[in-house]
Formats: structure tokens, C-alpha cells, sequence
């Protein structure tokens, strides 16, 4: 159920179109640093069961958080950039469970005594793709080799297409007490030029449904910049979600990028809205959000007052992970299938991109890794700088130079420089002692954060990275 709102006072964000456009451009969405793009192929086994064996004495006694990637979708939404697999064969997914549950084994093997875990998220694809029967043995697959502790957040992605009351009740008997709901826009010209039709019947019907059995925490995602959209059209879209009053609201920018992802071939260009159309909407939207009490917590992710998200922002704890905002500290992640990205201590790692690959690896006791990372001090000192940017649009230096023991004027001199030109604009106030986000700024915070990305100025990289804004 939803708690009462409480008065808080929401940041103030200032909308400059100007200065929106002029910043404008493309770069990462910092949901790690470095960047999953300057991942290196090579990891070897060993390396990585070292790293797992010989965590740092400080995360051993930290809880976990764990993301599993359950690819499979029923139908091909068009607009979709995830890696997933279209098929209505269930029998897959047993196929799937068979090797994610020895995936799973190999960690547990490494990690003894059942780690405690304090944060679950199963993505996609499409995880209610899995049936009740599968979706109970994933459960009991996790349950056998980690400690899931009883305050902990467990979520899921739902499609309110495939699923009913009797899924959520099922889920929620399973331990999960988030969900996030799929619904991008509830407009029927846009549905249908997205190849997802979905009615608010449907969605309403699973969001009663997670209060009805419990679930603490609603998230809905909205897409804008689909096609056939207006200004008018999205303000409707969100006029009907405030109806169902979620706890949180992520609205993203739809990336039209159809030489990378072939779905979105099927979708035709001239019926998207114009860049002036997409600020207009993404204008008018922080506008009626915010109206109607939602905080804006960052980039694209808005949360009502009393939400663990803003709470956590409030009190400085906000953090970045590759499923977005999160409220708890900078634990270890582990991530299982295809494609999931995971972090262990200053590793990062990444599963093989297909079905094959993952099958083979596991087939002969290989962890399905494919590429990896591991930060040097340049890159934690600059990943901390990032994420206290991105997440509370401040920084002491202080709080640097005593945790790496460094100047902070003159080792970031370069980018302090940099900087200026933001200051000139009125995006940041620049302090001897430290960094302030302003109100115009917040909306360019990628921009800001990017001035501290050294890769971005030493290496170059083929990735395709989304707009700004």
C-alpha cells in the first residue's frame, strides 16, 4: 500500500531549452564507470573464481545484490534494445533454467556458508515469460545457495499483458515485494505503431493486484519519443498512470538507433516526433510529475516523497547500478545469463551475449563470462566523482581527498577547467571546497559528469551511446 505523502520540498529543476539544446548531445548513461563499452575481453576463469573467493574483507560482511537475465519474450515490442529471444515455446526457458542453475552452483560453491542476499531483480525479456512452476524453481535455485534477508528488495519486471492476479499472489508468496511495470504509453496510435497494445484495464489490474498481496514498492516505465506522439498525447498518458498512483515513475528517452537493433526497422522514422516535440513533452512532463508530487531523482527517474529512492537521495545514500537507482550501499553484485553485467569488489564482468555461448561455457564448468574489467585508482576515485554527481548532484572535495588521499584542485585540474564554461552558464557553482548541481543543471547532468570520464578523452570506443537528453 502506499504510505501518505509526506511535505517535503522537491529540488527545484529549471528547464532551459537554450541551454538544453546547445549541451545537447550523446554520451553514457553512467550506470557504471568505467563504462561497460571499455570492458576488455580476456578474463580468465581463474581471475574471476580468484576474485570471487578473495573478496575484500569489508564486502564479506555486506549483503548482496543479485540480477538474473531471463531473455525471453512472447511477442517483439518494436522500439525494444534488450537482449532478448521472441519465442512462444515455454520449453526454452526449462532449457535455460537447466544452465542458469548451474551458473548459480558455481557461485555458490565459491561463496560459502549461503551469503546473504538484500537485493534481487530478475530482468528481460519478458521474467513472467517463465510459467508459475518455472518461476518457483528459479526461486528455490537461489534459496538453496544464498540467504534472501527478510527486509531485503526483490523485484521484478512485469508485462501486464501475460499476467493476472493469481501470478502476483504466486510472486508474492515466492518473496518479491517490488515490481516494475511495463506500459511506455497508453496511447492505441502509438501502441499499435510499437507493436504493444495494452490496455489500462490490464495494468491497473496487476498494480491492485501488488497492493492487494503486498508488494511495497510500484514502478511504471513510459517511453517518450515513440512514434505518432505529441505533446498532448503523452500529458494523457500520464494524466491516466497518476491514476494508479505508483510509488515510482522512470520515463526514458526512446533511442532510434535501427542499425543496431533490428526490431526497430519495423518502425517508421517519419512518424516520430521532431526534437522540438520531444522537449516540448519532456518539458510539459517534469512539469505535471512534479505538480503532482513526484521528485525528479535523476536523469529520467521520479518517486514520490516518502519513496526509499528520494528518501535515500535526502540522506546522501543514492546509488548507481546497471538497473538504475538504487538505495543501498556499493555491495557486491552477481549477475547470472546472458549478457548480465555483475561486480565484485573492483571487478567488473559480463556474460556471453547468446544462448549458444552461455550453453557451451557452462557445458564444460566455465563461468559464461566473456569480458571484464577490473578499476585501477584513477578509475574508483573517478567512478565515486561520477556517482556523487549523478546521484546527488554535489561533491565536497573533502570527502575525496580524505578517502584517496589526493589534492583535489590539483589532481582534477584539468577537468576543474573544463568546468568553467558550465559555471558561465549557470548550470553549477564551483566552490573551493566543492560542486554544486544547480537547478538548470540537474538536467544536464550527464553532460557535467562526463567532464570527469577520462576515457571519453584518452580512448576512443565504438559503442552507440544515447542522447543526453
Amino acid at each position: 500500500m502506499i504510505s501518505k505523502k509526506i511535505n517535503i520540498t522537491a529540488p527545484a529543476i529549471d528547464f532551459d531549452r537554450e541551454l538544453i539544446v546547445r549541451y545537447d548531445g550523446k554520451g553514457p548513461r553512467y550506470t557504471s564507470y568505467p563504462t561497460a563499452d571499455r570492458f576488455v575481453a580476456g578474463l580468465s576463469q581463474e581471475a574471476h573464481s580468484a576474485c570471487l573467493s578473495q573478496r575484500m574483507p569489508g564486502a564479506l560482511s555486506m549483503p548482496l545484490s543479485l540480477y538474473f537475465h531471463l531473455p525471453f519474450c512472447n511477442t517483439i515490442c518494436y522500439y525494444c534494445g534488450c537482449n532478448k529471444i521472441i519465442t512462444k515455446d515455454q520449453s526454452k526457458a526449462d532449457e535455460y533454467l537447466d544452465y542458469l542453475t548451474q551458473e548459480v552452483k558455481m557461485y555458490g560453491d565459491l561463496l560459502p556458508n549461503r551469503p546473504k542476499v538484500s537485493q534481487l531483480h530478475l530482468g528481460g525479456g519478458t521474467p513472467t515469460f517463465l510459467s508459475h512452476a518455472q518461476l518457483q524453481r528459479l526461486m528455490d535455485v537461489v534459496n538453496t545457495h544464498f540467504t534472501l534477508l527478510e527486509n531485503g528488495e526483490y523485484s521484478i519486471e512485469i508485462d501486464p499483458r501475460k499476467v493476472g492476479e493469481e501470478t502476483i499472489k504466486h510472486l508474492a508468496n515466492l518473496g518479491f515485494n517490488r515490481m516494475s511495470v511495463g506500459i511506455q504509453d497508453f496511447n492505441p496510435e502509438v501502441q499499435v505503431a510499437v507493436n504493444r497494445v495494452q490496455s489500462e484495464a490490464e495494468t491497473r489490474t496487476v498494480i491492485e493486484a501488488a497492493r492487494m498481496y503486498g508488494f511495497r514498492s510500484v514502478s511504471v516505465d513510459l517511453i517518450y519519443g515513440l512514434p505518432k506522439q505529441t505533446a498532448a498525447s503523452l500529458a494523457e498518458t500520464i494524466d491516466r498512470v497518476l491514476l494508479l498512483k505508483p510509488d515510482r515513475i522512470a520515463l526514458y528517452n526512446y533511442a532510434h538507433l535501427p542499425e543496431r537493433f533490428m526490431p526497430q526497422r519495423r518502425i517508421n522514422a517519419d512518424e516520430l516526433p521532431s526534437a522540438e516535440v520531444k522537449l516540448d513533452i519532456l518539458q510539459n512532463s517534469i512539469e505535471q510529475l512534479t505538480q503532482a508530487g513526484y521528485v525528479l531523482i535523476g536523469m529520467d527517474h521520479f518517486a514520490l516523497p516518502n519513496d526509499d529512492l528520494a528518501v535515500a537521495q535526502r540522506r546522501g545514500r543514492l546509488q548507481r547500478n546497471f538497473q538504475g537507482y538504487s538505495t543501498h550501499a556499493d555491495c557486491d553484485l552477481l549477475a547470472f545469463g546472458v549478457s548480465s553485467i555483475g561486480k565484485v569488489g573492483a571487478s567488473y564482468y559480463q556474460n556471453v551475449k547468446t544462448l549458444e555461448a552461455y550453453y557451451a561455457k557452462l557445458a564444460v564448468n566455465e563461468f559464461p563470462i566473456e569480458r571484464g574489467l577490473t578499476m585501477n585508482r584513477d578509475d574508483a576515485l573517478r567512478r565515486a566523482v561520477i556517482q556523487a554527481l549523478m546521484c546527488q548532484f554535489e561533491l565536497f572535495f573533502q570527502t575525496f581527498e580524505s578517502g584517496y588521499m589526493i589534492d583535489f584542485v590539483d589532481y582534477f585540474a584539468e577537468e576543474l577547467e573544463l568546468l568553467k564554461p558550465f559555471v558561465a552558464d549557470g548550470l553549477l557553482v564551483l566552490e573551493a571546497d566543492s560542486i554544486v548541481v544547480t537547478p538548470k543543471g540537474r538536467m544536464l547532468i550527464r553532460s557535467i559528469a562526463m567532464v570527469f570520464d577520462a576515457y571519453l578523452r584518452t580512448k576512443a570506443t565504438k559503442a552507440r551511446y544515447s542522447q543526453l537528453i
